[in-house]
């Protein structure tokens, strides 16, 4: 008995034999254990930001060379909302013609890149949130993408009536000869405006999660919020039209109301 007592005592207090395993067979990160997270310098951070926005840059490549490629569909689709959509835009240089494809493209691209540099932003900034913060914005971001394809959206409604507005001022003695550039150039500013400003909802909110904002103080703040947003329309939509500032301001007032009532579902 004591001498099985003796064995079992020296068995557990021998070195266990390590099983020899070629390089081939082990499973790497198998029982690697998660490394603490490490403060990132100045320089680290810049490093990362230009990586992020290399990336976010290249991802618009692909949906460029998409568009250029189908760009004459493009530009028949962007110019059905003018009221002589059957007369051709002119052009007043050799190389405008490129131009123009090139910069339906260029829309193009970033619009379908949108999803990828969304996320390089999110990246970016979700390691300085805390987890609350986090977990609190991550549904949002998804959302954005759907918030800006509805300001797109909106745009191209608004772009008819719009352009019959100024269409309208043509008289016997003026005659309206619109110029291929000055046409894209003013829609495409136009898409990216309404785009962005749909993202307005989306900001409040996150400021709201984060404690800056709450439901009573935007409550309070209408009328300074109806100035704001009166002049920011004004001075963000392109050309001289009375349409689109009143419409833009009209959705941005919507979605400041409905800020309140999801800021206030929300607890706050």
């Amino acid at each position: 008995m004591d001498q099985n007592v003796a064995n079992q005592t020296v068995a557990a207090t021998a070195p266990t034999r390590r099983r020899f395993r070629p390089g081939w067979l082990r499973v790497p990160f198998r029982h690697r254990e998660p490394e603490p997270p490490r403060e990132m310098s100045l320089v680290d951070h810049l490093v990362e930001l230009r990586n992020r926005v290399f990336i976010a840059a290249f991802s618009v490549l692909p949906g460029t060379i998409l568009g250029f490629i189908f760009s004459d569909n493009i530009i028949h689709v962007l110019k059905a909302p003018l009221p002589n959509h059957g007369e051709a835009l002119v052009t007043f240089g050799l190389t405008e013609p490129f131009m123009i494809h090139l910069q339906v493209a260029l829309t193009s691209g970033l619009i379908i890149a949108m999803p990828v540099i969304l996320y390089e932003l999110w990246a970016y900034i979700s390691p300085g949130l805390t987890p609350t913060e986090r977990s609190a914005a991550r549904p949002w971001v998804p959302l954005s993408l759907v918030f800006f394809a509805i300001g797109v959206g909106v745009a191209y409604f608004i772009l008819p009536y719009a352009s019959g507005f100024l269409y309208g001022f043509q008289t016997p003695d003026i005659k309206l000869m619109l110029s291929a550039e000055q046409y894209f150039g003013f829609i495409t500013v136009l898409f990216i405006a309404f785009g962005l400003v749909m993202e307005f909802p989306i900001v409040l909110v996150l400021l709201s999660k984060a404690g800056i904002v709450s439901s009573k103080m935007l409550r309070s703040s209408r009328r300074v919020a109806i100035v704001g947003i009166t002049i920011f329309s004004t001075v963000v939509t392109p050309g001289a039209d009375f349409v689109s500032p009143i419409v833009m301001a009209v959705v941005m007032y919507g979605l400041y109301e409905a800020s309140i009532v999801m800021i206030r579902m929300g607890g706050r």
